[in-house]
């Protein structure tokens, strides 16, 4: 035990002290705040607006536009030729020329600029002729447009969860989004430091220094000491990322949410529902449910996150050392790079596999296919992540992460009996044929 522990703290300093480590580690935190802080500032900030020329050459469109954050309307008694050679020294940002008979073919609408117009424009100029041309519409067929207006339902719902507990608040878009995001970190990672121990092993054996080490440590040991160094290292790692990234994402949201003014957020909601004449109470209520950063942290604090964390490292540690110890075994059977894809295609079958599957799951999470894939251990890591956060009994995991235990072991003792013959290997090209030999071979 002594001498694994050796072997394994050689391994988590020297890849610690790498200056990659040091700079992923921390800018890493900083990189995924921003995914999700940038379009946020972005959101809130609004887009300028855009003045449109309108030319109605039919005469019922001129004066009804109503202006939008996007888009004020302005009516011109102009022609099209005129306007069009006009346009650069008007200051106007669109021309728009309605047709006479625009009810007939609405099609015939056309939209003019200096450059290319953003799809946005574009659908919202589309959207206001689009109304008007059903007002028309509705008037000539003598329906009011109120009464039909007032017709529509806009309906949304809160989703709580019922169990022996009480009743809680529950966001399936919280849960979809941590779980599939969860999953994919573990695939990342399994993927980046499960690489890491083949190629150090690769490394050791072309170089011979393996030949020196293994005359005073036993292959196993130095097997398990290179993938324990290595899992203590993504551990490191990823507990660094989860506090920074929460300390960056709470810093900058406090941030952003004093960037813009209490009076000027309100505001900006109230326009955005429509409720310019709200009373200030009800506009505090319409800016905390509608604030993108409230509406993600309220979201979040419905889900069991200790729980989900905690099963995070669990599922990303016993994931890993299943899947290292079959790289390490790669990495001793192969003397080159053009021989490893041989071997580590079967490998990353199930891993690319539950990936894939890890969309369906979340359709049905409680499905048999989600519970199958849940226990069997190469699947288990990234399927019960994407489960978790919908809820899932305490027994369930409990098998999972015992069958991933003794997942671990046989994979362990099958990457020992092909390591220890195959890391002095030289000048061969193994087949499948030829690992099974190794693994009952005789010590």
């Amino acid at each position: 035990m002594k001498t694994i522990f050796l072997i394994l703290k050689r391994e988590y300093l020297v890849r610690v002290k790498k200056k990659s480590f040091l700079v992923m580690t921390f800018v890493t935190p900083i990189l995924v705040s921003c995914i999700w802080l940038v379009p946020v500032f972005f959101a809130m900030r609004g887009i300028d607006q855009k003045k449109v020329e309108v030319i109605d050459e039919n005469g019922k469109f001129g004066t009804t536009f109503k202006d939008t954050k996007e888009l004020v309307f302005k009516p011109v008694n102009t022609s099209v030729e005129t306007a069009k050679k006009e346009f650069s020294k008007s200051g106007y940002d669109v021309l728009v020329h309605i047709p006479k008979d625009i009810l007939e073919n609405p099609k015939d609408l056309k939209i003019y600029a200096e450059k290319n117009v953003s799809l946005e424009v574009k659908r919202g100029i589309e959207k206001a002729v689009e109304q008007e041309i059903e007002n028309i519409r509705l008037i000539e067929a003598g329906i009011d447009r109120k009464v039909l207006e007032s017709t529509k339902v806009d309906v949304s719902s809160d989703t709580y969860s019922l169990s022996d507990e009480g009743e809680k608040d529950s966001s399936s878009g919280a849960a979809t989004g941590i779980g599939y995001f969860c999953a994919f970190i573990i695939y990342f990672a399994i993927f980046l430091y499960g690489v890491q121990v083949m190629r150090g092993v690769m490394e050791e054996k072309t170089n011979r220094i393996v030949e020196v080490i293994i005359s005073s440590v036993k292959p196993f040991q130095l097997m398990a000491g290179k993938i324990l160094g290595v899992a203590l290292v993504g551990l490191t790692q990823f507990l660094l990322w989860i506090l920074l990234t929460f300390g960056i994402s709470t810093v900058a949201s406090n941030l952003l949410g004093q960037s813009v003014g209490p009076q000027n957020r309100m505001e900006m909601m109230a326009n955005q529902t429509g409720a310019a004449k709200t009373p200030p109470t009800e506009k505090a209520k319409v800016e905390q449910k509608s604030s993108p950063v409230a509406s993600v942290l309220k979201a979040i604090s419905t889900l069991n996150v200790p729980l989900i964390i905690g099963c995070f490292l669990l599922y990303f540690v016993g994931g890993y050392l299943i899947y290292s110890a079959l790289f390490a075994a790669v990495g001793s059977a192969v003397d080159s790079d053009t021989d490893v894809q041989q071997f580590m295609f079967p490998i990353t079958i199930p891993l690319v596999l539950s990936f894939i599957m890890a969309q369906f799951v979340i359709r049905e999470p409680d499905g048999a296919v989600a519970f199958w894939m849940s226990m069997i251990p190469f699947t288990s890591p990234i399927i019960m992540m994407v489960r978790i956060p919908f809820g899932v009994p305490a027994w369930e995991i409990i098998l999972s992460l015992t069958l991933l235990i003794g997942g671990f072991l046989g994979t362990a003792w099958l990457a020992a009996r092909i390591y220890r013959v195959g890391i002095l290997m030289y000048g061969k090209k193994p087949s499948y044929k030829e690992l099974m030999k190794w693994v009952f071979y005789k010590a």
